[in-house]
């Protein structure tokens, strides 16, 4: 049974704060409203608010300074991997340029942990791999299994910090893939991908493995450009999780 336990105030708080400040009502270099008018505008106590700007100081987004009013970071270059997190949440509200710059970022790693997954345990990448030539061709079938793939590569690499990376944007990776993957050319390069690295695991050939895995990263993110123009972010998709 999969438990959906209720927000606490002062995480609603702290999402509302998130919300605010990510659509431009609290700019970066802003500083937010007096504690007592920021409660009461909210409609939490003052314990509440102060919980909440705790959990955005931690992460980055503000910065808080006693008898001092709250300032509203540059979260793009003093934030953590919460920010990562919270804005990947926020899937209709995200820049122009951020999946792309999500995609490069795994075309960084990806060939790395991939590397280390087939030198360290190509056994088990065999296993996962294996069932590839059934999967279904469509978009959500795609999109869960190059989650799992990718989310095995990672552990399996022995990095846990490639992992939690990963995770960060688990939420947006799913709606991402869906619309990545509507392209049948996306699908057959990456069945094409699937192909040549269960060959490279069954090999023991971390090289091949690297190579491999850095040439579709490098694919992917040119398909994503002509399958999603920059001017159409919406992560919208009728491929359910």
């Amino acid at each position: 049974m999969e438990w959906n336990p209720p927000l606490k105030p002062a995480e609603t708080a702290e999402n509302h704060l998130i919300d605010a400040i990510i659509e431009g009502h609290f700019p970066i270099g802003s500083t937010l409203p007096a504690e007592r008018e920021l409660a009461s505008r909210m409609g939490v106590t003052r314990p509440t608010l102060r919980e909440a700007l705790q959990r955005l100081g931690r992460d980055g987004w503000v910065e808080i300074h006693h008898g001092k009013p709250t300032r509203v970071r540059d979260y793009w270059h003093e934030g953590n991997l919460g920010v990562l997190g919270a804005i990947a949440r926020r899937s209709q509200n995200l820049p122009a340029d951020f999946v792309p710059n999500l995609l490069f970022v795994r075309q960084l790693m990806a060939p790395a942990y991939a590397r280390l997954a087939v030198q360290r345990q190509p056994e088990q990448l065999v296993a996962q791999l294996a069932p590839q030539a059934q999967l279904e061709d469509t978009p959500e079938a795609f999109a869960v299994f190059d989650w799992e793939l990718h989310h095995l590569l990672t552990v399996l690499s022995g990095n846990p910090i490639f992992t939690l990376i990963l995770n960060g944007f688990r939420e947006l990776y799913h709606p991402m893939a869906c619309l990545y993957f509507e392209s049948q050319t996306a699908r057959a390069r990456s069945r094409d991908f699937y192909t040549r690295l269960l060959e490279a695991a069954e090999a023991g050939d971390p090289e091949m493995a690297e190579a491999t895995t850095r040439s579709v990263m490098q694919d992917s993110l040119t398909l994503w450009r002509q399958a999603v123009p920059v001017e159409n972010i919406s992560l919208a998709s009728n491929c359910t999780p």
